[in-house]
């Protein structure tokens, strides 16, 4: 399989997070239908849900790949 962008990465982990019950923000579809694609996610009435290949690939993923990038939300400096 070829490798996977950081995008499907985080995707696959977010889909992956979400079949074990978790809350996830959100999926970016153009990198849920690229995994679709690739068989790794599938799309039906409950949204995008990650397939059995897709858990495969996400095991197999390195430690700590796939994981939402920091927050870098700049606070504006208050002066005292």
């Amino acid at each position: 399989m070829a490798a996977l962008t950081e995008a499907q990465r985080v995707a696959l982990a977010n889909l992956g997070r979400k079949k074990a019950g978790e809350e996830v923000d959100w999926v970016n579809i153009a990198a849920a239908r690229a995994l679709t694609d690739l068989g790794l996610a599938q799309r039906d009435h409950a949204g995008w849900t990650i397939t059995e290949a897709g858990e495969i690939a996400l095991r197999e993923q390195p430690p700590g790949s796939g994981q939402a990038p920091p927050d870098t939300t700049v606070e504006p400096f208050a002066r005292g």
